[in-house]
């Protein structure tokens, strides 16, 4: 997917979250994102995922929740030996930067969801992170911008445009795509786990 779209020192690059728990190699995702982040100008919002595993590692909340849903392999790629200070400083830099949302002039960012008639500095983390659209389609924000969010993959592996929503999870955790977007010039990038890429 970076190679494909291949970022330059000008470019932004907003991450929905969820960048652990979703393949083998969690601490490879974070390396890369680093890396990124030394030669762009890297946006990373919190995930239901990355708030699970922030709460186990600090004592917050036991580790049950998050083993069962991809936690383990997170664990096991840090190489966990019983200790949870197992994060190297710049991933312990990575999960304290990480923002609740971003906005733009057209557009705004989150992992999951929103409250229509609540300022972007004041949402619950509940729908920031865990709402799913299938459970219920805000409607459009007072802001008037176009919400870009991830979090309800789509089985089909196609971006859900609904006009004032762009659901961009296309189920790549599982047998779907990892997607970009390209809000200035209306393309889009994707790469499954086995090599394909898609372009529009």
């Amino acid at each position: 997917m970076l190679d494909e779209v291949a970022p330059g020192t000008d470019d932004v690059v907003i991450t929905l979250g969820d960048h652990v728990d979703r393949g083998p190699d969690s601490k490879g995702v974070i390396d890369d994102l680093v890396q990124l982040g030394r030669s762009t100008r890297l946006l990373s919002l919190l995930g239901n995922h990355e708030e699970m595993m922030l709460d186990v590692l600090t004592g917050r909340q036991p580790h049950f929740e998050w083993v069962k849903h991809g936690g383990q392999a997170t664990l096991e790629s840090y190489g966990f030996d019983g200790d949870l200070d197992i994060l190297p400083e710049s991933h312990i830099e990575f999960f304290g930067n990480l923002g609740d949302y971003f906005e733009s002039e057209d557009y705004f960012f989150t992992h999951a969801a929103y409250d229509p008639n609540r300022p972007l500095d004041d949402q619950p983390d509940e729908l920031l992170r865990w709402h799913s659209l299938r459970d219920g389609v805000p409607p459009p924000h007072a802001s008037g911008k176009v919400a870009v969010v991830g979090h309800t993959a789509n089985p089909e592996g196609e971006i859900v445009n609904m006009g004032h929503i762009l659901c961009i999870d296309t189920h790549c955790y599982r047998d779907g795509y990892l997607t970009a977007v390209d809000l200035t010039g209306g393309h889009y990038y994707q790469a499954s786990k086995d090599g394909r890429s898609r372009f529009g």
